[in-house]
């Protein structure tokens, strides 16, 4: 990874927690000691639209959009939106997704197909491929709408950010009723690798 500014990208349809996780995510590396800029982009979010959030950290960072080629980690919440983002990539960074498909509406209405494959294909152009079933594993801590802060912990652990900053974000960013959840579908992604 770069030493100097360390690019991660979020990306999903609206709806799936995609700008809480990007809260949680900037708020540990802030406690961490660094400086992070962030930024986000909603398509249709509220009808199930593309979101991509931005999250740069390093000792100084000016812009909070990565520049298209330079991610160095794509955390992909839905699989057909982290295979259009690869392009963001740079070659050996790493892709977290969400085994999950939601169709858009042209595949709703019939128009297209949902496209097959597309873990083969990411993992094929990114061999730090990570599939993660983060419904399962957030039900399983006891709700599936947790499944982005499995997924989160999945990320952690490409990250040089001790356990203890992610905690404490997570503490002050979740709601007091949510938290022993998403700590424990927090852990559960940590412990994928």
């Amino acid at each position: 990874m770069n030493s100097q500014i360390t690019n991660i990208l979020m990306v999903g349809v609206g709806g799936q927690g995609i700008l809480l996780a990007a809260e949680i995510l900037s708020e540990t590396v802030m406690l961490a000691g660094y400086d992070v800029k962030k930024s986000e982009i909603h398509g249709m979010s509220q009808r199930g639209g593309s979101v991509v959030s931005h999250v740069r950290y390093g000792k100084e960072v000016f812009s909070p959009i990565v520049p298209e080629g330079e991610g160095d980690i794509l955390f992909g919440f839905e699989l057909m939106e982290t295979f259009r983002a690869l392009p963001l990539l740079k070659p050996g960074a790493s892709v977290i997704a969400n085994d999950l498909r939601i169709s858009p509406p042209s595949v709703l209405m019939g128009q297209k197909a949902y496209p097959a494959g597309l873990a083969e294909k990411i993992q094929s152009r990114f061999p730090d491929f990570l599939l993660v079933d983060g419904q399962q594993l957030a039900s399983q801590a006891g709700n599936a709408r947790a499944a982005n802060t499995v997924l989160l912990g999945a990320v952690s652990k490409r990250l040089d950010i001790a356990e203890k900053y992610w905690l404490a974000a997570l503490e002050k960013m979740v709601p007091p009723k949510a938290l022993e959840v998403n700590k424990t579908a927090f852990l559960m992604g940590r412990g994928l690798s």
